[in-house]
């Protein structure tokens, strides 16, 4: 599987990038056992193949350590979602599961168990609460984040605040001979993470994003969209195509120097940790005097409140030696590999593009994924072929561009 397709997965098939809890309440009772009361054996269901290893490994270090057993179970094929739907109708649990944010969340709201009193959760970074009617529903499996990936050696980004200067260093590195921006083809990559943050700056953006399902508001009516639009004209004149450039070949060139900068995340920091010469920092896209990377929750761990008392009391166990002891910290950043919504985590051997989103999460210095709650699929089915269309077509102005993106999501499956 190539990076692209691995991080396409994680973004499509409902963003289970880190779904990777969920327990079947057993049929085991509280026992006695020399004194101390045994909690019931839970089930981990999980869809990601990526850390199964890793997720029988802390099976194994959470019964040495606590006595409590955890049987790891993977998810059959890729209906993850199919599964878990029909095991909550059927009443078979299970106790803990993961979702993604946005959307899906609503979706499973009826079996959250209330998290807002447990200890784990007072740890939480700011904004990363999943909260429903004032209630914490959810613990973050980890943060992911974006925005412009620079070269050190090529960009201050001091010098790059607001479009103005954004033109003027795409001119100064074309004289150069030197690409100053890269997008490139995939959808995602394409339109779906830059045009968040136009919608990321609105006041309320999950309500925008209703606002515009309903036909109630316009993109092409709306200034951060019309700012947006110049940025897409500019990287369409001064840059390279993006429809010639796959998400391999643009962080090739970026490790190379041919590239300044791309707009991307900290996952694409695995492309480049081969390549020792260069130095690179995550900035935020500076559209409407924006100075925040977007970062979020791909998604959270819940507990069932169809389980029994004894199940729910063996899930907050779980999570409290996941999160709070000094084995569970670990096995996040060092196994899992994650970027902790913790500010109890400490991160010191993260690299340079996790560093810059740890740092913007605990600092609450950041600014939402609004596109996790656009409608199923309209980002590869609708925005990317208008914003092929838009590199194809030079005479398109960044208007017209806007009024197709609001022609087809107005058509666009609610």
């Amino acid at each position: 599987m190539t990076n692209v397709k691995r991080f396409i997965s994680i973004m499509t098939s409902a963003v289970v990038l880190m779904t990777i809890l969920s327990a079947c309440g057993g049929n085991n009772t509280a026992t006695e056992e020399g004194g101390t009361d045994k909690l019931p054996k839970i089930s981990l269901f999980q869809s990601k193949v990526e850390i199964a290893d890793q997720l029988e490994a802390m099976a194994e270090k959470y019964k040495e350590e606590t006595g409590n057993e955890i049987e790891v179970w993977g998810s059959a094929g890729d209906n993850y979602l199919t599964q878990l739907q029909a095991k909550l109708n059927a009443g078979e649990g299970p106790t803990i599961f993961g979702v993604q944010t946005g959307a899906e969340t609503t979706k499973f709201q009826s079996y959250y168990y209330d998290m807002s009193n447990e200890s784990y959760v007072k740890n939480i970074a700011p904004k990363m609460q999943v909260k429903i009617d004032g209630k914490i529903v959810g613990v973050p499996t980890g943060v992911e984040g974006f925005g412009l990936v620079y070269n050190k050696d090529l960009v201050d980004p001091a010098k790059i605040t607001d479009l103005a200067s954004f033109k003027t260093f795409l001119q100064d590195m074309k004289a150069k001979d030197i690409n100053g921006f890269s997008l490139s083809q995939e959808a995602y990559f394409l339109i779906g993470h830059i045009i968040n943050t136009p919608f990321a700056l609105q006041q309320d953006p999950v309500k925008f994003v209703e606002q515009l399902n309903k036909g109630e508001v316009k993109m092409a009516d709306t200034k951060e969209f019309q700012e947006f639009a110049q940025y897409m004209e500019a990287i369409r004149e001064l840059a390279s195509n993006p429809l010639e450039t796959t998400y391999d070949s643009q962080m090739g060139d970026f490790a190379t120097g041919k590239t300044a900068i791309v707009h991307q995340g900290n996952w694409s920091y695995g492309m480049l940790a081969d390549y020792k010469d260069i130095e690179v920092g995550m900035m935020p896209l500076p559209l409407a005097g924006n100075n925040k990377l977007a970062v979020d929750i791909p998604a959270i761990w819940t507990i069932n409140n169809k389980a029994s008392a004894d199940q729910i009391k063996a899930a907050n166990a779980f999570f409290e030696w996941l999160y709070n002891s000094e084995t569970g910290k670990n096995i996040i950043v060092n196994e899992f590999k994650f970027i902790p919504a913790m500010t109890n985590i400490e991160t010191n051997n993260l690299d340079p593009l996790s560093q810059a989103v740890s740092e913007a999460t605990v600092s609450g210095n950041t600014i939402p994924w609004a596109l996790t709650y656009f409608p199923q699929g309209i980002i590869v089915n609708d925005l990317a072929p208008v914003t092929q269309q838009f590199f194809l077509t030079p005479s398109m102005t960044g208007e017209q561009f806007l009024q197709k993106l609001d022609e087809v999501w107005a058509k666009a499956p609610k």
